[in-house]
């Protein structure tokens, strides 16, 4: 399946880069301030991948109640978290609570979480098995390479009989904790988005929700997941994250909301994901906990 059509003015990474200089100093003359004050402009939010339908309706929504948004696409994860510092952006929708933890801790960075999104199941797919218990014994399995959702991947192929890791595994560990003679299968990393179109040369792919559908691959032939029942997954809420300063503009705020109660944004946001998203709304204040805690494992695991 091809990535749907854009349903929103937005810039790709590519025409980012050509227009950096530019975007920077329309970053000066835009943004909400933390009073909810917006100068002239749109509000800018980073989304991972791009054209991702809901979002069209989500600009539409916004607008009724006179608020002007702009979708940024990106097409890999390194790239919104610098631009929302740099000011390029206002707001990124694309990452959870343990990704913002990671490069808070690596960039030195503060940014925070602003509003809950969804949880996202993250799902084992296979070109050439249709049950887990038909992976073969030293088959290889893909993970994604960065460093939060490495250990999730880890944790999910652990739960579904795959592998075991050192100490029953921890949002820190890494490939070198898989105990090897205690485990049915092998991993390799690569990059999330190169998963699905790597599936013909592994025996499974451990694949992020955004690279599902665009690849052409459907939910229910996932041969397994993790849950969003269970509280171990609540680091991995997605979130609306906002550069600290930000983080009680009213603006923004309203922008969660809609996201979050607004029942053609709730409804075009099922139609694309259909079973791969579970609504999560937790106050602010229990994301900043989250959020606390999952950088004070990342620096005592590093």
């Amino acid at each position: 399946m091809s990535l749907k059509k854009r349903g929103v003015i937005a810039a790709s990474i590519a025409a980012l880069a050509i227009a950096a200089t530019a975007l920077t100093g329309c970053a000066s003359e835009a943004p909400a301030n933390s009073e909810g004050e917006t100068s002239e402009g749109p509000v800018r939010i980073g989304v991972v991948p791009g054209g991702q339908p809901y979002w069209e309706v989500f600009v539409d929504e916004a607008a009724k109640e006179g608020i002007e948004v702009e979708i940024v696409d990106f097409n890999d994860y390194p790239q919104p978290n610098p631009a929302l510092s740099a000011g390029d952006l206002d707001l990124n929708q694309f990452q959870h609570i343990i990704y913002l933890a990671n490069h808070n801790v690596e960039a030195n960075d503060d940014l925070v979480a602003l509003g809950s999104t969804v949880v996202y199941p993250l799902n084992v797919f296979s070109d050439k098995y249709d049950d887990i218990k038909d992976i073969p014994e030293g088959g290889t399995v893909a993970i994604p390479n960065d460093e939060s959702n490495r250990a999730r991947a880890l944790l999910v192929l652990q739960s579904l009989g795959l592998l075991e890791l050192k100490d029953g595994g921890s949002p820190t560990s890494g490939v070198e904790d898989v105990i090897a003679d205690k485990s049915r299968v092998k991993v390799t990393e690569l990059g999330a988005e190169l998963i699905p179109a790597s599936l013909p040369d592994v025996d499974a792919g451990v694949i992020n929700n955004d690279y599902v559908e665009p690849a052409g691959l459907d939910f229910a032939d996932s041969l397994g997941s993790d849950s969003a029942e269970d509280p171990a997954v609540a680091p991995y809420t997605n979130i609306f994250a906002a550069r600290a300063e930000d983080k009680d503009n009213e603006t923004y705020l309203k922008l969660v909301e809609i996201y979050q109660t607004n029942e053609k944004v709730q409804a075009a946001l099922k139609d694309y994901v259909g079973d791969g998203a579970v609504l999560v709304k937790l106050p602010q204040s229990e994301l900043a906990e989250i959020l606390t805690q999952a950088e004070d494992d990342y620096r005592a695991g590093k």
